[in-house]
């Protein structure tokens, strides 16, 4: 990965022209799905197949062979993150979160993701900490912004 270029499109998400943060949002989503070249990206779309189609546990069957094949490949363990979410295996979900977040610290889905999750089990203030956490990479992250104000509100 080209840092620089990561760099660069970290510092467009906080450009105020929504066009410019759509493009760089798009850019890093591709750059992360494509780390590993064309076996990740396969396996991934194979595992989004079959967790499409409701076969859940070849889904994670295919992302876990993924992560073990791949440890250092952060797309594999956020997608499989996604899979535990959606399946309510929050703790699983936050796990893997935790481990996107060490090989790829600006990664907002990771950082969304473990918010969903920790709102999900009513941790609110955690939920809080990570849409923050988000916010910081992604500002005008209206949906962020959204579940901060509806996590404070469980609160009182």
């Amino acid at each position: 990965m080209d840092s620089l270029f990561v760099n660069s499109l970290l510092e467009d998400l906080k450009n105020t022209d929504e066009t410019i943060r759509e493009q760089a949002t798009k850019r890093l989503w591709r750059i992360w799905y494509q780390e590993k070249g064309i076996y990740g990206l396969e396996m991934i779309e194979r595992s989004q197949k079959l967790l499409d189609s409701g076969e859940i546990n070849q889904a994670e069957a295919v992302l876990t062979e993924l992560v073990d094949d791949q440890p250092d490949f952060g797309e594999a363990w956020n997608r499989r993150a996604f899979l535990y979410y959606t399946t309510g295996e929050y703790q699983k979900s936050l796990v893997d979160c935790q481990m996107v977040l060490e090989l790829n610290p600006a990664h907002f889905g990771a950082l969304h993701g473990m918010g969903l999750c920790y709102a999900a089990i009513g941790q609110y203030i955690e939920a809080i900490g990570a849409f923050r956490r988000a916010l910081k990479i992604q500002p005008f992250s209206l949906v962020n912004q959204k579940l901060i104000l509806e996590c404070t509100a469980r609160l009182s």
